[in-house]
């Protein structure tokens, strides 16, 4: 695996016509967010799966999770050193940069970040506050902060987000081992507890982030404390979760420190899954049954140290890691027959790269 030193130099901004994964005239560009060094590194995934420097973005916080619009044309990032705050980003259509444009305070110190389906609320769930925050975002694709609704939750609130249809919002609670269920107004933002109101899961296991299969059958989720996936069977129709099954996400024979699962990842075709664990610095890859959301693992993979994010991009070619110790970022071919990963180049970042974004533009 080759190493490339990711100095920031004048001129590695042009963009290469016809050279970015996704077509001739589509730029498909990568956005990482360093939480010590306080930036947003922007860079374009090339065709090859190499990427090219754009941008150093300063954010004169702590940034971590970070969050696109439905439309691409915002990105919210939040900054978790006080005051607690979310960042409003513009984002160049053409060539990815980013132009900050107004940052008003959160509820607390969010550890997730997203929108609803329509991009008409901002979702932010807290770990240390035990709680979320919707916020409107104005037909600017401002944040707002009159109107704000800030809901307690049960201990650890980690990640918050609506299912594909914007009917209902489900917030993984990692302290209280449950994920919680509501009814969401999409006119209004309002939630409101489904029935019932939360699945549990395996006492200690932690439940930390979650995805949504595309078939919409089924939900996946990373248990951090005791390093497993959770497969739930998905009722679109109630927006309720029941628990299926659970495997590992840490390789054969670990024996350590506590496991502490992190991200959680689908290929856009819903063939293959991944997830991170950051006590064996890991990648998992497993293969999908798509009939039934049985999960077989496909191999366990080394990665940065650390790797608390990681994301796939949209043509599902690529899967891009950041280690948190490393502070750098590895970019792996996915097999589009196995779901293995091989290793590309290893790029050097900012410190704590902790969130990964990847988007393509028309």
């Amino acid at each position: 695996m080759e190493v490339m030193d990711f100095a920031l130099k004048a001129g590695a901004a042009a963009l290469l016509a016809g050279a970015v994964c996704g077509g001739a005239n589509a730029a498909t560009m990568v956005y990482v967010s360093n939480a010590d060094s306080k930036d947003i590194y922007v860079m374009q995934l090339n065709k090859d799966g190499s990427v090219t420097p754009v941008e150093q973005v300063q954010t004169g916080g702590t940034v971590m999770p970070l969050a696109f619009s439905p439309d691409h044309r915002r990105l919210y990032a939040s900054l978790r050193s006080e005051p607690y705050s979310v960042t409003t980003f513009a984002v160049d259509q053409k060539s990815g940069k980013l132009k900050a444009l107004a940052t008003v305070p959160l509820a607390d110190n969010m550890a997730n970040l997203a929108t609803d389906k329509s991009g008409r609320f901002l979702l932010a769930a807290s770990y240390t506050g035990h709680k979320i925050s919707i916020n409107p975002i104005s037909v600017t694709g401002l944040v707002q902060q009159d109107g704000v609704s800030v809901i307690n939750t049960g201990k650890n609130a980690h990640a918050v987000a609506t299912d594909p249809k914007n009917h209902f919002l489900f917030v993984s609670n990692l302290g209280s081992d449950v994920i919680l269920q509501f009814k969401f107004d999409a006119a209004t933002g309002k939630i409101a507890p489904n029935t019932p109101p939360s699945v549990a899961t395996k006492a200690g296991a932690g439940p930390r982030h979650f995805v949504f299969h595309p078939n919409l059958r089924y939900v996946f989720s990373t248990n951090e404390l005791d390093g497993t996936v959770n497969t739930y069977a998905y009722d679109a129709a109630q927006g309720t979760l029941t628990l299926k099954g659970t495997v590992s996400a840490v390789p054969p024979g670990f024996k350590g420190d506590a496991p502490a699962a992190a991200d959680i990842h689908l290929t856009p075709d819903g063939r293959f899954l991944y997830a991170s664990e950051r006590t064996t610095s890991t990648l998992t890859a497993y293969r999908v049954n798509v009939k039934t959301g049985e999960l077989t693992t496909v191999g366990n993979f080394a990665t940065e140290t650390q790797p608390r994010g990681f994301n796939i991009d949209p043509q599902g070619k690529y899967l891009l890691a950041v280690g948190q110790k490393s502070n750098g970022m590895t970019s792996y071919a996915i097999n589009q027959k196995t779901g293995a990963l091989k290793p590309l180049q290893h790029y050097e970042l900012g410190k704590n790269p902790n969130w990964v974004e990847i988007v393509t533009f028309p």
